[in-house]
């Protein structure tokens, strides 16, 4: 035993120098494979940090936004129509454009976030979101992910408040105020938001690939075709083609379509939903086709009555507006001043040979302006949108393709007359129902502003 001592020590002694020699050779090799493992976690880390934490800049501009396409509904749209109707009238569409605005944002934050932004179905979302369930200040948005949801909420009120309030200019100066509430909360519900779902919510629209960046089919084609069908069933106004029915104020309507133009940038700038290389994109297209259009329809109405009219390029530049804003995000700067020249034109042909074809009392030109913009915007999105031709591609540039983009935009323009279409006369049917739509014909005569609200727009 004690000869084995020695022996033992040594084998102890040389297993120990082993061991020590190869930790000495593996530190090295263990510190690369640590250092590779840290690096390479590293940046996905970052990455998934990124994505989930709120970014001020995103968030100070999305509010910016929120609060243009406010000022370019109220005053802007209100002005802007305000403008057109007679000096009787005035009031009476300020007070619906005004309380449009204030109950659909309300019923935005009950039900129609959630109906929208909420689920997965192909028409409505969920009611997961009822009431703003779940959401926090600290809870950031699901679409927009540098930005709280609160403000991705509100955002989005103000797009569903201003289609519905666009809708007014067609019918106004006839329609009962009550008729106007009532089809209002029925068309959001069942117009505006499964609209807005199947294509920014994720639905049937989205799912085919049509292109929308900031509403020419959910808030433009969907308002203009509503209303239309809200011309056709309330009826023409007393001596419509029989005597001159000016508009009573042509200076309040040209400061209503610059605020309009002011607040379109929030409209679809915002819609890039950060404070990016894409809200820039937005931001000058938004300003070079509207003034490409107001320019072309002025040139128009030039050559073919010899003036140019102050109501002429109000009507161009918001005729531009409504044109490029589907795809704002999507077209390059000279693409969007060829849509401008473009619109101009044909927008003019709208309210001139168009609207004597359909014979409607549209009043305020929502279908020539909005409903032929809207669908020339959103077709001309699948052309200009080509790298070619110096667009981004769209969602998919490594696929996109220019013929196939146009017939699904094609198809998205479609979808949206037919659901608007027959949802509108719904809604219009049960509005005249329960209250009837036109007011008497005496109170016609005298002016909404007196007979539905009691007070006047100008001291007689």
């Amino acid at each position: 035993m004690k000869k084995s001592l020695p022996a033992l020590t040594l084998g102890v002694g040389l297993l120990a120098t082993a061991a020590g020699a190869f930790a000495q050779e593996a530190a090295p090799v263990a510190a690369v494979v640590v250092e590779a493992v840290v690096q390479t976690a590293a940046p996905v880390a970052a990455a998934a940090q990124e994505v989930a934490k709120l970014d001020s800049g995103d968030t100070a501009w999305m509010l910016t936004s929120t609060m243009l396409v406010i000022l370019m509904t109220i005053p802007g749209l209100a002005l802007f129509y305000g403008g057109l109707v007679r000096s009787k009238n005035m009031l009476s569409v300020l007070a619906q454009v005004f309380t449009i605005f204030s109950l659909i944002t309300v019923l935005w934050a009950i039900y129609g976030f959630s109906l929208t932004f909420g689920g997965e179905g192909k028409f409505y979302g969920d009611f997961s979101k009822l009431f703003l369930a779940g959401i926090t200040p600290d809870t950031l948005s699901g679409m927009l992910p540098t930005i709280p949801e609160y403000v991705f909420v509100a955002f989005q009120s103000t797009f569903a408040a201003i289609t519905v309030a666009l809708i007014v200019g067609a019918f106004a100066e006839r329609i009962k105020f009550s008729a106007v509430m009532i089809f209002s909360v029925l068309w959001f519900t069942f117009s505006y938001i499964p609209m807005a779902h199947m294509v920014w919510g994720g639905g049937l629209l989205a799912a085919d690939g049509a292109l929308d960046f900031a509403g020419g089919t959910v808030v433009h084609i969907n308002a203009a075709v509503a209303g239309l069908v809200g011309a056709y069933m309330v009826g023409k106004r007393i001596g419509f083609g029989k005597e001159a029915l000016p508009p009573h104020s042509l200076t309040l309507t040209m400061v209503g379509a610059s605020l309009l133009w002011v607040g379109w940038f929030g409209f679809n700038a915002g819609s890039a939903g950060a404070a990016n290389g894409g809200a820039g994109l937005a931001f000058i297209n938004t300003i070079l086709a509207t003034g490409a259009a107001a320019v072309a329809w002025i040139v128009t109405e030039s050559l073919h009555k010899g003036k140019a009219s102050m109501l002429g390029a109000a009507s161009g530049a918001v005729a531009g507006l409504v044109t490029i804003t589907p795809a704002a995000g999507f077209v390059g700067p000279m693409g969007s001043i060829v849509m401008g020249l473009i619109a101009g034109p044909l927008c003019l042909w709208g309210v001139s040979g168009l609207k004597r074809m359909l014979k409607a009392d549209d009043v305020c030109d929502v279908f020539g302006v909005h409903g032929v913009g809207g669908i020339l915007g959103a077709i001309l999105t699948g052309v200009f949108a080509s790298q070619s031709l110096g667009g981004t591609g769209g969602l998919s540039p490594d696929t996109f393709a220019m013929g196939a983009q146009v017939w699904v935009q094609f198809k998205s323009v479609i979808v949206t007359m037919v659901w608007c279409g027959v949802v509108s006369y719904v809604c219009f049917k049960i509005a005249d129902i329960l209250v009837g739509l036109r007011v008497a014909e005496d109170a016609e005569r005298e002016g909404l502003d007196i007979t539905t609200h009691g007070e006047s727009a100008y001291n007689r």
